[in-house]
């Protein structure tokens, strides 16, 4: 149902779900225990906010041009595609993405990408940071970009918020699929103020996450943001109640903590009031701790594959992983389709190459290589006698022209894509590169921080910049 769905009672607690034991994401019968929550059939609009990042200095040279949420993912995709996606796949339509830095290529890809009909009120609109006579400063943080626009969220005849609405508030730069109907299901049926979806991890990577700790009942009890004391990360772990969300059985005897994925559900008066602090600007490290004791505060259990790409490190291997013969992550689910550009390129074109575990997208040339383990992005050229291992290519935004080869050949430099002869590994091709003939890219042994050129190294991943050049013959 575009724009929202039907539960019933919406500040009534589910008795069959909870009277159980069960947290509500492991109750066997959740969606009938939900229609009997309550009396009342309700219809609540889901406003979707989606952040669209800061400087992402982490994921830099990929940011130096374009903010997170616009970097290449899988060969045809942006990472922005997944959020979004995952609102239409769950009916919600009514989506804001809310951007400030380097946002020309996402606005560009957004709107090409996603055009609604008129007819029910859908849209996917952009609110960029904007000077206005209430105030003329930069996003501070999630809480401070959602506070900014308000006003926004609150305009014209179908998006005008009511009193019932749910704000789901998403990050742009991670790769999971969720239907978000199952947590905003469970944020009806408990009564709650606020619902923070979380993952299950091993303990011991809890020093690198906000994790949070919740009661039987899902009802959250403790923040603690990257927790050093192992003794501290002990009184954390997810009880044997909670735990019995985890769909694989073998899994529940280990050891986990919950960590926050970033993706909440605020009821709009809550939001509202949490926001009107304006010290406040984040709402993992600030707002959701002032609310813990003051208002209902209800964790959701999500046990699917979920990979934050916040660093070179992760956006590599998650795009990696990708070609495994059963990846983490499936963009083969027909029924839950991840949403992009329409491009109208031809199909790609392979002669005499041996490729194992390659994603090759639409309108390629390859010749005459050898692939391994790698990511080939849209329009992408390879020559004849070229090796590539574990390699991420983004391909090219598009066709070089006749007039463009002669002059390039005119002035030595390299065409758009890889020549011939070059040995790849470990690397980062990023968009409209142009690799010469005989280059050799290899990070191995280089320091982190090392640059040559359009080269650089980053969490031992080697990237040609994006519209970088690299000479015929250079070795790294």
């Amino acid at each position: 149902m575009p724009g929202g769905f039907e539960a019933r009672g919406r500040f009534h607690r589910c008795a069959e779900a909870f009277d159980s034991g069960l947290p509500f994401a492991a109750h066997p019968h959740r969606s009938a225990a939900a229609l009997r929550c309550g009396m009342n059939v309700v219809k609540p609009k889901v406003l979707g906010v989606i952040m669209g990042g800061g400087r992402g200095t982490r994921l830099h040279p990929l940011t130096a041009t374009r903010c997170k949420p616009g970097v290449p993912l899988a060969g045809k995709y942006r990472l922005v595609d997944i959020p979004i996606s995952n609102c239409i796949n769950s009916g919600i339509n009514r989506i804001f993405v809310l951007t400030q830095f380097n946002t020309a290529s996402l606005h560009r890809h957004i709107q090409e990408s996603y055009k609604f009909d008129p007819f029910d009120g859908g849209h996917v609109d952009i609110l960029s940071a904007e000077q206005t006579e209430h105030g003329d400063m930069w996003y501070r943080g999630t809480a401070d970009a959602v506070r900014q626009n308000l006003t926004h969220f609150h305009t014209g005849e179908h998006d005008h918020a009511g009193e019932g609405d749910l704000f789901l508030i998403l990050s742009g730069d991670q790769l999971y699929r969720m239907d978000f109907r199952q947590i905003i299901e469970q944020h009806l049926c408990t009564g709650a103020d606020v619902t923070i979806s979380a993952k299950p991890m091993p303990c011991e990577w809890a020093r690198d996450l906000g994790v949070m700790r919740v009661e039987d009942d899902m009802r959250v009890a403790e923040f603690v943001e990257k927790p050093q004391d192992p003794a501290l990360v002990e009184t954390l772990l997810m009880s044997d109640a909670v735990k019995a969300s985890i769909r694989d059985p073998a899994e529940r005897d280990n050891p986990f903590v919950l960590a926050s994925m970033g993706i909440y559900v605020f009821n709009r008066n809550t939001l509202i009031t949490a926001l009107k602090d304006r010290m406040q600007t984040d709402f993992g490290r600030e707002i959701l701790p002032s609310l813990l004791g003051t208002v209902k505060l209800y964790g959701f259990v999500f046990d699917g594959y979920w990979a934050d790409i916040g660093t070179v490190r992760s956006f590599f291997e998650a795009n990696l992983r990708l070609t495994d013969p059963v990846p983490p992550f499936n963009f083969f689910d027909s029924e839950r389709t991840i949403f992009t550009h329409a491009r109208f390129l031809p199909a790609s074109k392979v002669n005499s190459c041996r490729m194992n575990r390659a994603i090759i997208a639409d309108g390629c040339i390859i010749t005459d290589a050898d692939l391994e383990r790698v990511v080939v992005g849209v329009r992408s050229v390879i020559g004849a006698g070229s090796r590539l291992e574990n390699v991420v290519v983004m391909g090219m935004d598009h066709f070089e022209t006749d007039a463009e080869r002669a002059h390039h050949r005119e002035t030595g430099v390299p065409r758009r894509g890889i020549g011939q002869n070059c040995i790849i590994r470990n690397a980062i091709i990023d968009k409209n590169a142009r690799i010469g003939n005989n280059v050799v890219l290899d990070p191995a042994e280089k320091p982190d921080g090392f640059e040559r050129g359009n080269v650089v190294v980053r969490d031992g991943i080697l990237i040609v910049v994006k519209n970088g050049v690299v000479p015929d013959n250079f070795a790294l």
